[in-house]
């Protein structure tokens, strides 16, 4: 029998991607399918998760992931790695160096943040750390004439924000917890306010006034709100 996006709680975007709004803490993930390869943008927040993700991108296009990118070295974003054993894992510059040494941060912020042990030291102990560092730009062609393009846009949210731009008709744009819907933007310890608003510039000129705008939490937003927040952001921390 045939299955769609939808029976397993996924929202399609577009020809060529969906999103899935993980539980607990509503982080997003979504995938990105072309003729020869398969994208997943965020892992989840542990193995369990990215398990089941795993389970529903294959049962949804009848392959595996061949490719990951990782918006941002938080704890709910990047756990689940370790569920894609070959794929190739991207993340902006610094990720890498990030997560290699930062196991024990990771677990302590998903322990303050109500994970379970058990959870937390399985995902932390299996953690996985970029091969590829975006600096620039990177595009990614998945076959079929679908090429992605992985923009390293922050530092903003986190010191290491990754955003990725689908083609189409419309325009998808994965940002990460650049954007958020579902609350105000949180700004910890390795945020940059200062770059944050500039980030946001950035995202809006590489997807335009009609793209879909894919937070990392929350409703999928348009430019408007994207630019509304990027003008709240620059009046919250003081910067032009």
């Amino acid at each position: 029998m045939d299955v769609s996006w939808e029976d397993f709680g996924w929202e399609r975007l577009g020809r060529t991607a969906g999103r899935r709004r993980l539980p607990v803490w509503d982080a997003t993930a979504a995938l990105v399918a072309g003729a020869d390869g398969v994208l997943l943008y965020d892992t989840g927040s542990t193995l369990r998760e990215g398990v089941e993700l795993r389970t529903q991108a294959e049962a949804l296009l009848g392959r595996r992931v061949t490719h990951i990118a990782l918006s941002h070295p938080h704890f709910d974003h990047v756990l689940g790695t370790a569920a894609f054993s070959g794929a190739e894992v991207y993340g902006a510059v610094g990720t890498a160096d990030l997560l290699g040494r930062g196991a024990g941060e990771l677990r302590a912020d998903a322990l303050r943040h109500g994970m379970g042990e058990a959870d937390a030291t399985a995902a932390t102990d299996a953690l996985v750390a970029p091969r590829h560092q975006v600096s620039g730009e990177w595009t990614l062609d998945l076959g079929g004439g679908l090429q992605v393009l992985l923009a390293n846009v922050g530092p903003g949210h986190s010191g290491h924000d990754l955003a990725v731009l689908v083609p189409g008709s419309p325009v998808v744009v994965l940002c990460g917890d650049l954007v958020e819907e579902s609350g105000e933007p949180q700004a910890g310890r390795d945020a940059v306010p200062s770059r944050w608003p500039a980030a946001l510039d950035r995202l809006l000129e590489l997807g335009g006034e009609d793209a879909l705008y894919v937070p990392g939490h929350g409703a999928v937003v348009d430019a408007a709100f994207v630019r509304a927040q990027r003008d709240r952001l620059a009046v919250r921390f003081g910067v032009s």
